[in-house]
Order: structure tokens, then sequence, then C-alpha cells
């Protein structure tokens, strides 16, 4: 069968193919799913991290360097994301995505964010400056969090595969990033409605800014640049 042949007849079989579906309350790993059309439904809070002017990075510097810098940010905000109970499910090159699922999701992801900020200003940039002091870089990234159901499917082919997360806290988590706006974490008022006090304030002052997304419609969102230590 040609190619061309061979798509038409698997494209059509996965919009003619019935969904099976399922409620999880742990994210699943790809081996639990199927590559038809076979998904999990979960409640969880999707953390993206994601390095700011990373293109800026490689036109301006060694591949190396910008290599150590990458390496350096992704493995601190994975570790962190870990120490928070978020399970890490995607690297796409400067950023990370991290899902928290359980009774206090919003809470923990939160503190992840605050957290992988106080890993760039005290933990990575300082060690850039220790080992190149002739450079002038300096780290700077956006943490963005949502929550919300999310369909969870396999996709891919046969031995090159993986997970899709459809939903809203997927998508937005991801857009939050681009706001920036000189703040290094925001969250969507339905996170925020959801926080713990530790989560929320800091001795007895909210950390938390209220914003409106212009472009999503005016929606509520808060920012903020609080950090707490790793």
């Amino acid at each position: 069968m040609a190619l061309n042949d061979e798509l038409r007849y698997e494209v059509r079989a996965i919009f003619k193919k019935t969904w099976t579906t399922r409620d999880g309350i742990v994210v699943p790993e790809p081996a639990d799913l199927l590559l038809g059309n076979d998904a999990v439904n979960l409640e969880a809070t999707v953390l993206y991290a994601d390095m700011d002017g990373s293109t800026s990075l490689v036109d301006a510097y060694a591949p190396k360097f910008a290599a150590e810098v990458y390496k350096a940010y992704l493995h601190c905000a994975a570790k962190v994301i870990r120490s928070e109970d978020g399970v890490i499910t995607a690297y796409d090159g400067d950023r990370i995505m991290g899902v928290f699922t359980g009774n206090f999701k919003n809470s923990n992801a939160v503190c992840a964010g605050l957290k992988i900020q106080w890993c760039v200003d005290e933990i990575i940039n300082p060690a850039i400056r220790a080992q190149y002091p002739e450079k002038i870089y300096a780290l700077k990234q956006t943490v963005g969090i949502d929550t919300g159901k999310l369909l969870v499917a396999r996709t891919g082919v046969r031995g090159s595969n993986d997970l899709v997360w459809v939903g809203r806290a997927a998508n937005y988590a991801a857009k939050l990033t681009d706001l920036d706006e000189g703040f290094s974490t925001w969250i969507t008022d339905s996170v925020y409605k959801k926080l713990n006090d530790g989560a929320k304030y800091s001795n007895g002052i909210n950390m938390w800014e209220e914003r409106s997304w212009t472009k999503m419609g005016n929606m509520r969102v808060y920012r903020s640049n609080y950090r707490w230590p790793a």
C-alpha cells in the first residue's frame, strides 16, 4: 500500500472509531493507554515553566554555554516539580510541563512555581556569574499554571509515541508564560480560588496581584514575583 493510501485509511479510522474513556486519579504512563481512541479523564493542575529569550541566548553565545543554561534550568525545574508531588510530562526545548493531581494540586503547583524562580535567582544565575564572570547574561523565566479537566490520550506511531493533554489547563498554562511583564509566576483565577493560605500569603500579605488577561476576554488572572526557597 502506498504511503498516501495508508494515511488516508488510518486518518479515516481515527475519526470513525468510538472512544474508550475512563476516569483517573493519577497521571497515566504511555503504556497505560492504547494508540487507538483510548483516553483517561483527569482533574489536574498543569504547570509550564519556560525560559525567556532563548533565541537571543543561542544567537549571542556559544552552543555549549547555551546548552549548560538549558540543562541547569530544566534540571532545577524538574527536581522542584517532583519535590512538590508533580509529574514531569514533557520537555519541549526550553520549557518543561508538570502535572499535579490530588487534594493539594493547586497549592503544590504554585509552590513549585515560586521555588523555580528562587532557583533561578539564588542558584543558577550565581553559578553562571561564578563560572563565567566575563559574560553578561542572566537567566529569566516565566511559569504559568491552570487547573481543570484533561483528556489524556496516546498519540504518534508504534515505536514513537507519547501522551497528548487535551483541555484548557494545558493550553492556558502554556499561554500564560507569554505574559511575562516582569512577573515570574502567573496563575488563573481557578487556581487562585483553591490555594491554601500558605500558597497565598506571606507574613499576612497576599503574594498575588489580580490582572485582566485582555487577549482572553479580560479573564481574571494573578501574578507574583514572590519566591520560595527550594
